[in-house]
């Protein structure tokens, strides 16, 4: 398996001219072939580990799969360095008789950037696929404090940010229980989404009813996809939603929380799930967003 970390020879400089020579940690930045039936699909680049259920998120995503038994098999191809050693840079995932292959009516053959989830996409129409799920029905209510509390809880269980500062987290969290389900990292915020729902794919655990999404930076456009393609009804970032991240989230019915830090957060959608309710709001560090005032801010 390729490495997660890797060190180099860097030179530290301090205001007043101050130079030292020291050995930095990095975060291992790799591509990933992804193969559907012998066919590629898409390279990401991302941080080694947890490869397959990397691909079967992005799948979940893409709708292709929705449940366990719809992958057949995944397995590492052949690919080597120059010395001969394999890369475990190439995973083909075989489907299921019964699921259809994912359309190659525009070309899917194209790198997923460390930054970006949906490139390559031909408009905002193909980027909405039609889940199978739906989360605007889920009757899941979540405490301000136990929301609150949830980023510092994210980063207790990020061991590879702890060395290198620079990768992403997203962790799955019962919002029945509180309990953690799941934590991880990867150098492309989507990366760490695809694991996580690929971890809960293989468990047959989608749709993730009454689970909360919380990630380490802003929710973009396609973390909010991901989160209702999964069936997860509550999205939760440390940083700022773009507008189209808030407008998909009002569109399908899931909480989307920003700015969740400190003592404070801004609801975008759904704020009803966010308890205490709206007349205790004002005083519980919870500002809501209403659909005009959104409109509003543009």
């Amino acid at each position: 398996m390729g490495r997660i970390t890797a060190r180099r020879r860097v030179i530290r400089v301090r205001r007043g001219a101050q130079v030292a020579p020291r050995v930095d940690v990095l975060a291992v930045e790799e591509p990933l072939e992804m193969r559907v039936n012998g066919a590629r699909l898409a390279v990401t680049m991302r941080t080694p580990g947890h490869d397959v259920e990397l691909a079967t998120g992005f799948l979940v995503s893409e709708g292709v799969l929705g449940r366990a038994e719809d992958l057949s098999t995944a397995r590492y191809c052949a690919g080597t360095d120059a010395d001969g050693r394999n890369t475990y840079n190439v995973l083909d995932l075989a489907l299921a008789p019964h699921v259809a292959e994912p359309t190659r009516t525009s070309p899917r053959d194209f790198t997923i950037s460390s930054a970006c989830g949906v490139c390559g996409k031909d408009s905002i129409e193909s980027v909405t696929t039609r889940s199978r799920f739906t989360v605007s029905d889920d009757p899941l209510t979540v405490d301000v404090d136990a929301l609150l509390d949830l980023p510092a809880r994210l980063r207790e269980h990020q061991k590879i940010f702890a060395t290198t500062g620079g990768l992403h987290a997203a962790a799955l969290f019962d919002g029945r229980t509180g309990e953690l389900r799941v934590v991880r990292e990867d150098v492309g915020r989507h990366n760490a989404v695809d694991k996580v729902v690929g971890w809960a794919l293989a468990r047959d655990l989608l749709p993730l009813r009454g689970h909360i999404l919380q990630v380490s930076g802003r929710a973009s456009f396609e973390l909010v996809q991901k989160a209702v393609m999964a069936g997860i009804p509550m999205l939760s970032a440390v940083s700022a939603p773009s507008s189209l991240a808030a407008e998909l989230a009002a569109d399908h019915g899931l909480t989307l929380a920003g700015f969740v830090r400190g003592e404070s957060m801004v609801l975008y959608s759904r704020a009803d799930r966010v308890v205490p309710d709206d007349d205790v709001q004002s005083n519980s560090g919870v500002r809501t967003y209403t659909e005009e005032q959104s409109r509003g801010a543009r």
